[in-house]
């Protein structure tokens, strides 16, 4: 019989790891103090206000405007830093397609650029070469945990006169040399779904340190309110992206594991890039010295399947499955996507822009392509567990080596 699981083999995990999301009393209690209130919609109640201002405080932010989702997040942003159409707006090609998406809400063109190899982040280079007199933004995604690098895109963003905004939906708690991500640009969208570092099920927060776009933001997500005015006076376009006193009551007792939970995961991870270093063919995503705490969102590594036997991702993927190791493939380049091949995308346009053509969706995008179909993620649950945990990932991993022409 074959020593590996999906052949019939024993598996290596021979313990479940942490279940996510993770809650006790705390959780229990504050839901239980929403619902004897009787205030459960946050216009009224205080458990969203009060989320608000912790979760901005952490991130060494000044405002935080608390909405229904990450995606709601990126597209009231885009609302108040008053993009729209004719404008264009960088993004990396190796994101979820909502980077993209609210770009196009806000009937802007959202532009994308290759990520560097090694953090699969965005490639600054490529941002400067893309800037034209239509950009407007530029959005940054944290990926996986690991902060983009700062130092370059704040400096293009000042010297261009550019709106930088933070993708942080996978960067709760990150650090950039010793400052949390989420108060570097105009503002910073963070997403609370269920797989995130931190979550009440959806929900999502905008982080600003403009009063300006704190106002804009705090009215497009309240039906075009403005604060102490009369409750059916309608300022600027604006929509129902309000969050629950319930999700905003579980988020603030989630807060308070925060901290612990990204020492844990950054810990687990240095002793997984030091196990899995030693095994050919397999390159951890690179951290940047300057990255001093990376949330990690997921463990991202590459796979060469020449030292594989030539298996491919897909196989690796659901060998490691067998063992007890849970994993996913990283996000499809965005340019790729039907969206943006089929040419829907342009509903979302107007004028010049509807009907031009757009050149940069014909290019290759080779970093991004490989950080989708050479790169395997382990979710984030996985590095909370204990260091037999942890070493059972990379035992897995050097039994699939082992045995893996049996696969092919």
């Amino acid at each position: 019989m074959s020593q590996l699981a999906i052949l019939g083999g024993p598996r290596t995990k021979r313990k479940p790891f942490p279940c996510w999301p993770q809650y006790d009393e705390k959780e229990r209690v504050a839901l239980n103090g929403v619902l004897e209130s009787r205030h459960w919609w946050r216009t009224e109640g205080t458990r969203t206000q009060e989320f608000e201002r912790a979760f901005a405080r952490y991130h060494g932010a000044k405002h935080g405007i608390a909405v229904t989702n990450g995606t709601a997040a990126l597209e009231v942003t885009m609302a108040a830093l008053k993009v729209g159409a004719g404008d264009e707006v960088i993004v990396p090609d190796s994101t979820f397609v909502a980077t993209a998406s609210a770009v196009l809400f806000a009937g802007a063109m959202p532009v994308m650029v290759d990520v560097r190899s090694g953090t699969d982040c965005i490639d600054c280079d490529l941002v400067e070469a893309a800037i034209t007199p239509r950009t407007k933004a530029i959005i940054v995604v944290h990926l996986g945990g690991h902060p983009a690098d700062m130092d370059r895109v704040v400096e293009l963003a000042k010297r261009h006169g550019l709106f930088l905004i933070e993708d942080c939906a996978h960067a709760h708690s990150s650090e950039w040399r010793g400052r949390r991500v989420g108060g570097f640009g105009a503002a910073s969208a963070f997403s609370f779904q269920s797989s995130k570092l931190m979550t009440a099920g959806e929900g999502g927060i905008i982080l600003t340190n403009d009063d300006e776009v704190e106002r804009l933001a705090r009215s497009v997500h309240d039906c075009g309110r403005m604060p102490g005015q009369w409750f059916y006076s309608h300022f600027i376009y604006g929509s129902n992206y309000r969050l629950s006193e319930w999700q905003g009551a579980v988020l603030s007792a989630q807060l308070t594991r925060l901290d612990q939970q990204t020492l844990h995961r950054h810990k687990s991870a240095g002793l997984l890039d030091g196990l899995l270093g030693n095994i050919e063919g397999i390159t951890p995503q690179a951290l940047d010295e300057r990255c001093t705490r990376n949330g990690h969102y997921a463990y991202i590594f590459h796979f060469d399947p020449k030292a594989f036997d030539g298996i491919t991702a897909e196989k690796l993927m659901k060998a490691l499955e067998a063992e007890g190791i849970p994993c996913e493939p990283g996000y499809p380049p965005v340019h790729s996507l039907d969206l943006f091949k089929s040419g829907a995308y342009r509903q979302r346009l107007a004028g010049q822009q509807a009907t031009e053509e757009h050149k940069f969706l014909k290019e290759a995008f080779p970093r991004a392509q490989q950080a989708f179909s050479g790169a395997v993620w382990i979710p984030q649950p996985a590095l909370l567990g204990d260091e037999e945990d942890i070493r059972e990932i990379a035992a897995a991993l050097n039994k699939i080596q082992q045995h893996a022409r049996e696969l092919t």
